[in-house]
This record gives C-alpha cells, sequence and structure tokens, in this order.
C-alpha cells in the first residue's frame, strides 16, 4: 500500500466567502453555489486518487451552511408551529443537497425572513463532507471498501463520522453547534447525508422520488393493487398524476408501458405515484416488523415529508370486529421497544385530528357508509404494537390482560412505531388497520382463509389510504402539521 506522507497540507476548493441575503430564493442559489464547488472538488480528486496518480495534499471541503441571529423577542404569530425562533440568539444548520431541497429551503428561510425581519448569511461551515456523500450523486463513482485501494482513504479524504451523525436535535438533548449557535432545522448535514444513502440501499429508489405523502403497508398485496391504480391514474387525462416509478428507479408515464422489475427486490421495495412538487404519493412495503419500521421511518424523516399513514394488516381483538373490518388508531400500547432509547414508553402518541378526520372521511366515501352505520365496519380505539409475531405461542394471560387494560382493539407489529417516530420527527402520522384474523377467538391468519379477504379487501384498503393523502395534500401546512408535534424548544425548520 502507498504510504501518504505525514506532512500533507490541507487543499480545500476555493469556495465564496459568507454573504447576507434577504430574498429566500437568492439565498438558495447561494448554497447550490458553494455545495456544488465543495462536491465537485472533492470528486475531481477522488478521480485523481483513483487514476493512480500519488496525492500531494489532504483534500478537504465543507458543507454550506445557513445562519440567522435575532436580538429581538418580537411576538410571532403563535399559530404558527413552524417558521420561526423562540429567542434572540444565533441559529445554523449546516446544509445538504440544496438542489433536492430546493423547494423546503426557499419555504423556510422565506419564512425566517418574513417573520424576523432580518437578513440570513450562507457561507461554508466548519464541518468537512465526507468523500463518499460528495460521490453519491455520481453514478459513475463508488468508494472502495476499506483496504481495497492502494493508499489509505482517510489519509486523504474526510469519511463519515458517527460522532456528527446522531438524532441528538430531534431528540431534544440540547444540541449546539461547535461555535454556540442553536439548531436551525432538525436534522445536520451529515445525518441527511447518511440517510440518503441509507434509502437507496433499502428501497432501491432515488431520493428525488420520494413524494410528500407516505403510505407504509406489510403486504405484497398492497404494491399490486397500488401499481394497478397508478396505471389507471396515468390513462386519466384529469389525474394530478404524471409518472410512476418502481424499484431501481424505472419509470413509467403511460398506463400500459412495461415497468422493469430488478432481479433482486430491495429489503423494502418502494414505489412512487409522482405529482409535480412532490404532490403525489409514495408507498413503502416495510416487510413485518418494528426494526422495519424504524428504519424506514429514520431515514424518510430527513425528507421532512407532510404526512405519513400507516395501512397494513392487524389482529382484531374484539369478538364483535370480523374480517375486514377497519381500525382508525387514536391510541397505541407500545410493546415494539425499539424506540424506547430515543422516545420513552411514557411519552403520549397523541392522534392528530387532521389525519384522523381525513382517515375517516375517505373510509365513509369508500364504504359509501356514514354516521351510525361507519361503525358497522370501523372501530376507533388502540391499537398494540409488538415485537413478537408469534406471540401467542407464549403464556397468553399477561398480554391479553394488558391488552385488555388498555383498551386494545388491534395488535399489529409496525404501527406504534410509525406513530412513535412521526411524533419524534414531527411528521403527521395516522393508522388505518384492516383485520385480517382474531387469534383470540380461534380465526388464524391461514392461507386458505386469507385468500378471499385478500382478494376483496385490499383494494378498498389502499384507495381509502389514497383518498386520504389527497385530501391532507389540500390542507394548508400551517393547519397540517400540528403544534401537538412542537416541543418547549423548536426548530425554526419544519
Amino acid at each position: 500500500m502507498t504510504a501518504v506522507p505525514s506532512e500533507f497540507s490541507i487543499e480545500t476548493p476555493t469556495v465564496p466567502e459568507a454573504k447576507t441575503f434577504t430574498d429566500a430564493k437568492e439565498a438558495v442559489s447561494y448554497l447550490q453555489a458553494i455545495y456544488s464547488e465543495s462536491t465537485t472538488f472533492l470528486r475531481d480528486k477522488f478521480r485523481q486518487a483513483l487514476s493512480g496518480d500519488i496525492p500531494s495534499a489532504r483534500y478537504r471541503a465543507f458543507y454550506p451552511e445557513v445562519r440567522i441571529t435575532t436580538t429581538s423577542f418580537a411576538t410571532i404569530d403563535s399559530r404558527l408551529s413552524f417558521g420561526h425562533v423562540a429567542e434572540p440568539g444565533t441559529y445554523a444548520s449546516t446544509i445538504t443537497r440544496p438542489d433536492l431541497f430546493s423547494n423546503y429551503l426557499k419555504q423556510q428561510i422565506g419564512l425566517l425572513l418574513s417573520n424576523h425581519g432580518v437578513p440570513v448569511t450562507i457561507g461554508p461551515s466548519k464541518t468537512p463532507i465526507p468523500v463518499h456523500f460528495a460521490v453519491a450523486s455520481d453514478q459513475d463513482l463508488t468508494v472502495p471498501q476499506e483496504g481495497a485501494l492502494d493508499l489509505p482513504l482517510r489519509d486523504l479524504f474526510d469519511v463519515p463520522d458517527l460522532s456528527t451523525t446522531h438524532d441528538d436535535i430531534v431528540n431534544g438533548f440540547g444540541f449546539r453547534y461547535p461555535d454556540g449557535a442553536h439548531a436551525l432545522a432538525p436534522f445536520t448535514a451529515q445525518r441527511i447525508d447518511y440517510s440518503l444513502a441509507r434509502l437507496q440501499h433499502y428501497t432501491a429508489t432515488s431520493a428525488e422520488h420520494f413524494q410528500n405523502h407516505v403510505l407504509f403497508t406489510n403486504y405484497q398485496f398492497y404494491v399490486e393493487e397500488f401499481e394497478a391504480y397508478a396505471r389507471e391514474a396515468l390513462a386519466d387525462p384529469n389525474s394530478a398524476y404524471n409518472s410512476f416509478v418502481g424499484p431501481g428507479n424505472a419509470e413509467i408515464t403511460t398506463r400500459d408501458a412495461h415497468l422493469p422489475t430488478p432481479t433482486k427486490l430491495p429489503q423494502m421495495p418502494t414505489y412512487h405515484l409522482k405529482a409535480p412538487n412532490g404532490a403525489g404519493i409514495t408507498l413503502v412495503n416495510i416487510g413485518v416488523g418494528p426494526s422495519n419500521a424504524k428504519t424506514a421511518t429514520d431515514h424518510i424523516a430527513v425528507l421532512r415529508p407532510h404526512a405519513w399513514l400507516m395501512v397494513g394488516h392487524c389482529a382484531g381483538l374484539r369478538n364483535s370486529q370480523s374480517l375486514g373490518d377497519f381500525v382508525l388508531a387514536h391510541a397505541y400500547l407500545r410493546e415494539d421497544h425499539v424506540l424506547d432509547d430515543d422516545l420513552p414508553v411514557w411519552v403520549p402518541i397523541p392522534p392528530l385530528a387532521e389525519i384522523q378526520i381525513a382517515l375517516e372521511e375517505a373510509v365513509a366515501s369508500v364504504t359509501e357508509l356514514s354516521g351510525y352505520d361507519l361503525k358497522r365496519i370501523m372501530r376507533t380505539g388502540t391499537v398494540a404494537t409488538i415485537d413478537n409475531r408469534n406471540w401467542e405461542l407464549r403464556e397468553t394471560s399477561g398480554p391479553v390482560q394488558r391488552l385488555s387494560q388498555s383498551r386494545a382493539i388491534a395488535l399489529d407489529m409496525e404501527s406504534a412505531t410509525i406513530a412513535a417516530n412521526g411524533f419524534r420527527f414531527r411528521v403527521p402520522y395516522g393508522t388505518l388497520l384492516c383485520v385480517s384474523d382474531k387469534p383470540l377467538h380461534g380465526e388464524l391468519k391461514l392461507p386458505g382463509m386469507a385468500s378471499d379477504f385478500y382478494k376483496t379487501q385490499v383494494a378498498r384498503h389502499l384507495l381509502i389510504g389514497i383518498r386520504a393523502m389527497e385530501s391532507l395534500r389540500e390542507m394548508p401546512l400551517e393547519r397540517l402539521h400540528s403544534r401537538k408535534l412542537r416541543s418547549f424548544e423548536e426548530t425554526a425548520f419544519l
């Protein structure tokens, strides 16, 4: 292996100096210029190293940042849950992929400017960009594993650092930047880059395709119905949707177009029914289990979706329920354990009125039932989420007693995790499940027993989720992003 001299100097790109802006669009353009200059520099130097040229320096480039300083306690519209800082001080955030987050950044910076009446400062931060993230958007470049190069990569470039890739901001652990600045956004640039890379790995689709409204499911049947719905939407000249994307970033724009299927599906196959400005719907098949549910939501959260909903199957716990009935969760019994260190179980996960109303109205619209008649097929109550799929095989008196005490009406392995992470990440959340078995009452989920249920219920259930999302899409952001999701000290950015 080629030795790297210890006396190497650090070479950085020529980056524009920090500037102040009173126009959000101009501020974002400057963020893009700094980011482009920095990542282009790292990619060029990385190609040089791969070509065998002996490096003459250590190469480093920095994320851009947005920064604002306020000195006033001026009153802000208290109806808004975002777009302003809590008190005088300096607030900052490192920024990555300003091309991907352009609309988001213009909106959030614009709110800061209008609410506080002071300019924002855009310039290079002091946080290095890991080379892995700088080359991520270039399909022709990949970073080889440790030891594959004929030189020590970490001697030449910055690499991902887990000590700066964390959830301290959203978890409320009092995060400050090294210079004492408060956090302006819920995630640092490194945390976002980490999740963008993980999303590509787990879903086999690029972050650019994700839409602002995300449906999670735990069965492949929903994927098949989603594709069928998407194809019909693409054939409708009045539809808001313009393309459909599957794993491998395969994209179609017409109903009868062929959608290639990868030879090996990813762990969480993901599909996107796209509309302009991200107003479409993304469906993620997270499979079974709270670990998958946490993984998916951990990473999708950095995209700042406007809502995510769980539409999957569950065990009905009441004898009065029938297979195919719907369950609208208004509370959660959390026995999934995967979020215990991030969000203690004593933290309540409240129902969000806007989501609950949208789901109930969608059920009424699709089933053509309303009022008291709606109770024939839907119950509202507590959903229990556990981490043991075969809980019925253990001694059941303890679990059954807890389920009864909690007034639970359904049990699954994902819903509470998705709702709790929505609460933690300030993403509006909700759950509408469909009863597919009743283990406490002798109706187990067996192949022959479930086939008719799957055929008749999946399409209707998915359509309800889509209708709810389309309703939420029309809602103003300041109404959808509830103040119930905000803590004592919040970031200004949504």
